[in-house]
């Protein structure tokens, strides 16, 4: 499945530092405003990892962040040094 590209840098900190579980608002915040259709398949690919961690969802509608991330290529660490480099060049 096709990922959407994240809306920043600092969105996508924000959203991962912020939330434990990610809800559509929060789907939609991350990459922008996507159809409802995408945000459910994204959701998708992750509840499947989610099912064979056997990692329990606290929120019904709810996803788990740091699986999100994983399944859907976003590193944070490389985020966050992306952020510390731009800072350091003043851009």
């Amino acid at each position: 499945m096709y990922i959407p590209t994240i809306t920043s840098i600092e969105t996508a900190l924000k959203v991962f530092y912020e939330n434990a579980e990610l809800g559509n608002r929060e789907i939609k915040e991350l990459f922008g405003s996507r159809s409802s259709a995408t945000v459910a398949k994204l959701k998708k690919l992750v509840k499947a990892e989610m099912g064979k961690r056997e990692m329990p969802s606290f929120g019904f509608y709810k996803i788990n962040t740091a699986i999100a991330f994983e399944i859907w290529g976003i590193n944070i660490a490389d985020l966050e040094q992306r952020r510390k480099k731009i800072k350091e060049l003043s851009l």
